[in-house]
């Protein structure tokens, strides 16, 4: 009797453990996935920088109104309205998805 429970014991210990060093496992990226990311963050953010750069001196910025994200509305030579997205792409907006911008209230 005492020798069935010690190994139904020794069973159980073992599986606990099994189980518990399956879960243990991280999934760690490698160098290079790290600076492929860090990479495209960075080349998204100097294209955005250096589309709205361009935008602001070359189109007009349409006053008192926002995109659907909350970032300027600029007009182009041609009358067309666009935003510049995170990715530093110009989105083309129709009249219906451009947004007054709020007011500020001083106090």
């Amino acid at each position: 009797m005492k020798r069935k429970y010690l190994f139904g014991g020794l069973a159980l210990a073992f599986l606990s453990t099994l189980a518990l060093t399956a879960n243990a496992q991280e999934k760690k990226e490698s160098v290079g996935q790290v600076i492929s990311k860090t990479a495209t963050k960075v080349g998204n953010k100097t294209a955005e920088v250096a589309v709205k750069g361009t935008a602001k001196v070359a189109d007009q910025t349409y006053k008192g109104k926002m995109a659907p994200d909350g970032s300027d509305v600029y007009i182009n030579g041609k009358n067309k309205k666009y935003y510049i997205n995170k990715k530093g792409g110009k989105v083309y907006l129709k009249e219906s998805q451009i947004k007054n911008r709020p007011v500020k209230k001083e106090k």
